[in-house]
């Protein structure tokens, strides 16, 4: 198996597995250029029944999220605002309602680009001081994913394949996992695919609870020449990607999937995913493949957007 790879590696990583100037040096969208039209139609293709799974969760409040974090969300609504306004009451209630929300926080969320940097520069070559301003993101943020991101989606159940639940916190999901779940599923991830890793981290949570230290399964980073090789265009787990406690002690490899894939192969992400409903219907339908469709907000300057990824079968 796969042994953890050590920081020069990692760091070696940002140039090896470069994606700067492949489309092109003012390029913005990144892995997403591998998601053409003709990969659009081949995933369109492997609908069959229709059925639709969302592969997020409710952001409530009043209750915490499935990994016990607890939604950061406040929301205000302005009750009775149409007869305060206009004398009379009226068929709704409200015309204004705010919603505030940690976008990085709990809620399942898409990664733009700009959220990363190494060494003063972004995806691309993009300069941080280009980046990260008062006035948000002038170069890489969210809104160059407003085609959505309408894909073929692979689930690759890393659980399913030791037979267990769910991973126990602090297991490093290796490269040569990711090729034996695709080997036990029959399934191959291929180019412009968005893929799906499940560790089981949602359904541990909800038999035993938060874990303490905040430990959870995740990727390791030797995962990233994989993702490479592959040329994944999404890439999405039922957590923050890696795994915790971090394999590295230098606090700016600790997240190693974002800083590699977000600033070296320009690889969108989503993190929080709910994919344990995925996995039952994957498993179900003895397919691992499926139509994905994945909208972010039109938000210029932001760095992320919640979104609600679907996957029709």
């Amino acid at each position: 198996m796969s042994g953890k790879p050590q920081d020069a590696e990692v760091i070696g990583y940002l140039q090896k597995l470069s994606n700067w100037g492949r489309w092109g040096h003012d390029d913005r969208l990144g892995t997403l250029n591998l998601v053409t039209d003709d990969v659009r139609r081949a995933a369109a293709g492997t609908v069959r029944d229709g059925t639709a799974v969302s592969l997020s969760f409710d952001m409530d409040p009043q209750n915490p999220d499935p990994l016990g974090h607890g939604t950061v969300i406040q929301r205000y609504m302005e009750l009775n605002e149409v007869e305060a306004l206009f004398g009379r009451a009226g068929r709704f209630d409200a015309v204004r309602e705010y919603v505030g929300l940690i976008a990085h926080g709990s809620p399942t969320h898409l990664d733009g680009l700009a959220h990363f940097s190494w060494d003063g520069k972004n995806y691309n070559g993009f300069d941080m001081s280009d980046v990260r301003t008062v006035g948000g993101a002038t170069k890489l943020s969210v809104h160059h994913a407003a085609q959505g991101i309408i894909t073929r989606g692979v689930l690759l159940d890393i659980p399913a394949l030791h037979g267990v639940p769910w991973l126990e916190p602090g297991h490093a999901i290796n490269p040569d996992e990711l090729a034996a779940a695709e080997e036990r599923q029959g399934v191959t991830v291929r180019a412009g695919d968005a893929l799906f890793v499940r560790t089981g981290n949602f359904a541990r949570t909800a038999a035993e609870g938060p874990h303490p230290d905040d430990h959870a399964a995740g990727l390791s980073a030797a995962t990233l020449p994989f993702l490479r090789e592959r040329d994944v265009a999404l890439l999405s787990t039922d957590g923050q990607q890696e795994v915790s406690p971090a394999e590295s002690a230098d606090f700016d490899l600790r997240m190693p999937i974002h800083v590699v894939g977000l600033v070296a192969l320009g690889l969108w992400l989503v993190d929080n995913a709910a994919l344990d409903e995925l996995a039952r219907t994957c498993q179900e339908k003895n397919r691992w493949e499926f139509l994905l469709s994945l909208v972010p907000w039109r938000m210029i300057g932001v760095t992320s957007s919640a979104v609600n990824p679907v996957a029709v079968f």
